[in-house]
């Protein structure tokens, strides 16, 4: 819609608002990143923003926004001379997830470089967000190269594009603000660290609050110039505020003391570097002027700890975010508040509250009931829920496991008794296991593929627009034509059809699926929580290779799939953690389970290959609803996967003195390897595993010798 929505009209999300607004009054705090589920006015908020920022004098006709006071020598418009410019109103500048590169950084027009030696450069969304917002929806799903065009930007201040031997550079600092749905997958961290600020948002819980929005909403949706009309007041009163506190930052003192308790802060915490020191000391000089204060209490610099710290304090991405403010409390009252000199207490603006609350406004003047904001009960702690109730009772140890032919109950047949879940074993470095061949899936860090980013193998004919010039094949094109072109310069007659596209190749993120053996034979507690352990460093492997995982469990008399194929690990950790084990072992089933799950996948991503790891000893001693000989079924089951072409890789999880090889087997028949829990970690004697071998090539065609 043509109208925003007024961010003074946002219901609750205190935090967001807060962090957002400190970001209007010090750009230097280095943005925020906001974490939440859907449906939260992450975007809304975001998007509000820009209407209560100052506006951006800037040198007339220039297209990369060029300060007229002090222009950019380097400017490709330039150069310009000082002097007075035009005013215009702070940009906002949407990064689409499917971006290409040229549309982030700028298109340099190869041919016109090439034949008539011109930087003919059509700027892109970094030069357009110079000096304004750059906003990034869904922040977690960039691609990888786009991620490192923002992270050389936003460490450099400028944006360069270079193609063979032809370069521009122009200033690109801008205001980094991302959302996110974590569900969907975590960001990298040097991409995570570059947000100043984080904020976790939640829908409220409180039946008042939650009225009020859908009314708000509604009445914006009805008369969108109307509600905003109606909210002009409180929007100027914010407005103002942001500009009276930006006139004031450069007075705001930041004392000896507040910058001890920043530095033992972040020392106390263990982040990593000195960025969070210097984000702390900007967000607590903000909040004083936000205040309107000169100097920095120690309540500012609480406040800028549980902005700034809770996502540099993570040390892989199943940790939560979050700080605890006890100990927070515990270090920053060693350091009292410095004298503030007998500073007057600030005077509100006229018309304005010292504190004003976006939740009073023309349509509820008292405004709701707040009972989703840090002081409200409508919005359970972070991590609160059924799990955090009191845990029952840990039950006896799984008896050993029992032969294969062993008669059970039929409740231990239709998956009880249920053993309790157990919890995971250190996570450990995996061994690298990719797909064979060459792939043309989503960029990411596991098996070869072509990708528009990577090392130079070759030339062809551009489909579509050029964006990487292979240079020496251009060349060769064009250099038989010269004669009849009628060259008589130096430089060469290009013409569109001498051009040609470099072929590259790199890495490309793939579909982890992981079957999991649930049943009673993996019930014995250490084992078990072996085997969790090692699912963990896989997944742990999987983000940092961008994978999407999925996970299929077997147990008792039936297969489900516990998460759909996803980008979040945290997903399918949360679902791996409160596994239960017992019952018998439906083993085929999870085969065919997990074959349904990759055809699914592959009509939904044809350029995912999939990668299947199995985790489990082997035993099958239920064919669940398919009837039959269970070790038949799973042997079937086993070689339908190796003719789909599907890699794979068995973890072998049988021990004791005894062991009846059925995993190797079972990976036979897959027509992949098999590897034991030791064996996977990649310090071990055992060897890297390179590569995953399939039935591609070779058809599965495996005589296997089974234990009785």
């Amino acid at each position: 819609m043509s109208t925003p929505y007024p961010f003074t009209a946002v219901v609750g999300q205190t935090d967001l608002r807060l962090a957002l607004l400190l970001n209007a009054v010090s750009p230097a705090v280095g943005g925020v990143l906001v974490r939440g589920e859907k449906g939260t006015a992450k975007s809304t908020a975001v998007r509000a923003l820009s209407t209560l920022l100052p506006q951006v004098d800037v040198v007339p006709g220039c297209r990369f926004s060029c300060a007229p006071v002090a222009p950019d020598p380097d400017c490709p418009d330039g150069p310009h001379e000082a002097g007075p410019g035009g005013a215009r109103p702070a940009r906002m500048v949407e990064l689409p997830v499917g971006a290409s590169e040229d549309r982030l950084v700028g298109a340099l027009d190869i041919e016109r470089a090439l034949a008539e030696g011109v930087k003919a450069f059509e700027p892109g969304l970094l030069a357009d967000a110079h000096r304004g917002i750059l906003y990034v929806d869904e922040v977690n799903l960039l691609h990888d190269h786009l991620i490192d065009l923002l992270l050389d930007a936003a460490a450099m201040g400028a944006s360069y594009v270079e193609r063979e031997g032809v370069s521009v550079r122009h200033a690109a600092r801008f205001l980094l603000v991302g959302t996110m749905n974590p569900e969907e997958g975590e960001l990298r961290p040097q991409l995570l660290d570059r947000f100043g600020l984080t904020v976790e948002v939640a829908a409220s819980r409180e039946p008042a609050q939650r009225v009020e929005v859908v009314r708000r909403r509604l009445a914006y949706e009805d008369d969108p110039a109307g509600f905003a009309a109606r909210w002009s007041g409180d929007e100027h009163e914010v407005r103002a505020r942001v500009v009276a506190a930006r006139a004031l930052l450069p007075q705001v003192r930041l004392g000896d003391n507040a910058l001890l308790q920043i530095a033992a802060t972040c020392a106390g915490f263990e982040v990593d570097g000195m960025r969070a020191d210097i984000v702390m000391a900007r967000t607590a000089t903000a909040l004083a002027a936000w205040a309107g204060r000169t100097t920095v209490l120690k309540e500012d610099v609480r406040q800028a700890a549980l902005l700034a710290l809770p996502h540099r304090r993570r040390r892989n991405p199943f940790d939560a975010p979050g700080l605890d403010e006890d100990k927070l409390d515990q270090i920053l009252d060693q350091f009292p508040d410095e004298d503030p000199q007998d500073e007057p207490d600030p005077e509100p603006d006229p018309g304005t509250d010292p504190e004003p609350d976006p939740d009073r406004g023309p349509d509820n003047p008292q405004g709701p009931d707040d009972g989703g904001g840090p002081d409200g009960g409508g919005v359970p702690p972070q991590g609160g829920g059924p799990q955090d109730a009191q845990p029952p009772a840990e039950p006896a140890e799984a008896p050993a496991d029992a032969p294969e032919g062993a008669p059970q109950s039929p409740a231990q047949e239709a998956g009880g008794p249920e053993q309790a879940a157990v919890r995971a074993a250190e996570p450990f470095r995996t061994k690298m296991l990719s797909v064979p061949g060459l792939g043309e899936g989503a960029a990411g860090r596991r098996s070869r593929a072509r990708t528009a980013h990577g090392r130079t193998t070759g030339a062809q004919r551009p489909r579509g627009q050029l964006t990487k010039l292979h240079l020496a094949a251009t060349v060769h094109a064009a250099a038989p034509h010269q004669k009849a072109r009628g060259r008589t310069g130096r430089g060469l007659v290009i013409r569109k059809d001498d051009l040609r596209q470099a072929t590259r190749e790199g890495r490309e993120g793939n579909l982890v699926l992981f079957v999991v053996d649930a049943s009673g034979s993996m019930a014995a507690r250490q084992r078990m929580s072996a085997v969790k352990g090692a699912v963990l460093s896989l997944l742990l492997d999987a983000y940092q290779r961008r994978d999407k995982v999925g996970l299929v469990t077997f147990r008792g008399a039936a297969a489900e799939l516990a998460l759909p194929p996803t980008s979040s690990v945290d997903a399918a950790a949360a679902r791996l953690e409160k596994l239960p084990t017992g019952g018998r072992t439906p083993l085929g089933s999870g085969l065919l389970k997990a074959r349904e799950v990759l055809r699914i996948e592959r009509l939904r991503d044809p350029s995912r290959r999939p990668l299947l790891v199995v985790v489990t000893d082997g035993r099958a001693t239920s064919a669940g609803a398919v009837g039959g000989d269970p070790r038949e079924l799973t042997a079937r089951s086993a070689r339908l996967l190796a003719a789909d072409g599907v890699a794979s890789v068995v973890v072998d999880c049988e021990s004791g003195p005894v062991r009846l090889g059925l995993a190797g087997a079972l990976a036979a028949d897959l027509g992949g390897p098999a590897v034991t829990l030791d064996g996977l970690r990649a310090d071990s004697l055992a060897g890297l595993v390179k590569d995953v071998r399939t039935a591609v090539t070779t058809p599965a065609t495996h005589t296997t010798r089974r234990a009785a």
